[in-house]
């Protein structure tokens, strides 16, 4: 079930990082502790000069009347077909994520445990090691040795859950929350959408875009990520359907994009806070960020649906990226929508915020 809340006051939290699992580049990997961001990414792009703040390209501010506004927007999952958020606490989080299990560290669950240790020790796998959200560690199995992967399926898609060395499984459940939305609107549209995901991953949204009727252009930069992406179009027995799956920096490829005059309905990105290209380009997500949407607005097609950010792991209210995504749809009507990303747990029915976004949706 998920749910949109307004809330009367914003709140200012660290958030867990975009540092996932698999492999170096533009992925949701530990990678991106070592991925270059794309400093040089819009190399070629129009109208380019240095910030005076920043190694990013500046581009001229957008001109035009910004966007209607709808703050603080509170996108809620709750338990559904796949996954559970069982209980939290005491820094850390039982979830079941499939047949599994699972206990990972939790920095923002500082409440008490509302279930009891029989519960918790029930779980199928532990991770140890660092807590920082992008620190190395392992995982330990108390009953049985568990296979590195597993089937799991939500909104009707089968893909493979990963244990991994940082902590991740390979989906993050909160992002349901836009994943329907997008289905939705997909469905609803009088023609086939055209759909970018940028820092795709392990390819989720990309084959929920693509069963529900959309044509797909999966970008990430890590060969790992991508390899593992097309196991679940695989298991989801949907090969068939139109995905590009394409391992590039993704500033090099949307600045690619821009030179040709492509465009796309739907486009999604998930950006990590530091990361590395396949190149060595170089990511920092507050340098990067505003050249990085701006190319996107540049890519939007003629009648576009939506532009949507997620942002993990980043010291900043969620009203610095709303703001931001306000500028860069000056001119271009619709409303920018922007807060975060929640969790509900079973157990006493507390919140777990995860992220924050910000989605322009057009008019």
């Amino acid at each position: 079930m998920l749910k949109e809340k307004h809330l009367r006051k914003p709140q200012r939290k660290k958030q867990r990082s975009n540092v996932r699992p698999g492999s170096p580049s533009d992925s949701h990997t530990p990678a991106r502790r070592t991925q270059k961001p794309p400093s040089k990414h819009a190399a070629g792009s129009p109208h380019q000069t240095k910030s005076a703040n920043s190694s990013a390209p500046a581009r001229p501010p957008r001109q035009g009347k910004r966007p209607a506004e709808n703050t603080p927007v509170i996108l809620e999952t709750a338990a559904c077909e796949g996954f559970r958020l069982i209980d939290s606490g005491n820094g850390e989080k039982l979830e079941q994520y499939g047949p599994y299990r699972i206990i990972r560290p939790e920095a923002q669950a500082l409440w008490p445990r509302a279930l009891g240790e029989a519960e918790w020790a029930s779980a199928s796998a532990i991770f140890t090691g660092d807590t920082d959200e992008d620190g190395m560690g392992r995982w330990k199995f108390p009953s049985e040795q568990l296979g590195q992967t597993w089937p799991m399926r939500l909104l009707d898609i089968d893909f493979y859950g990963r244990f991994t060395s940082f902590r991740h499984v390979g989906v993050f459940p909160e992002q349901l929350a836009h994943w329907r939305w997008m289905q939705d609107k997909i469905r609803a549209g009088d023609r086939t959408l055209k759909v970018l995901n940028l820092f795709g991953y392990t390819g989720v949204a990309s084959l929920i875009a693509a069963a529900a009727g959309a044509e797909v252009t999966h970008v990430d930069a890590s060969k790992k990520a991508i390899g593992w992406a097309r196991e679940n179009q695989s298991l989801a027995g949907i090969e068939d359907k139109p995905i590009r799956w394409i391992c590039d920096d993704a500033m090099k490829f949307i600045a690619r994009e821009e030179r040709r005059g492509n465009g796309y309905d739907i486009i999604l990105t998930d950006p990590p806070k530091f990361g590395r290209g396949p190149n060595g380009e170089v990511w920092q997500l507050f340098d990067h960020l505003p050249a990085m949407l701006d190319i996107c607005r540049s890519i939007l097609s003629p009648d576009p649906v939506a532009l949507v950010l997620t942002a993990y792991s980043i010291r900043a209210s969620f009203y610095s990226i709303h703001e931001l995504m306000r500028e860069t749809m000056r001119g271009a009507g619709g409303v920018v929508e922007s807060g975060e990303l929640l969790l509900r747990e079973q157990s006493a029915g507390r919140a777990l915020s995860t992220s924050l976004f910000s989605r322009w949706v057009s008019p």
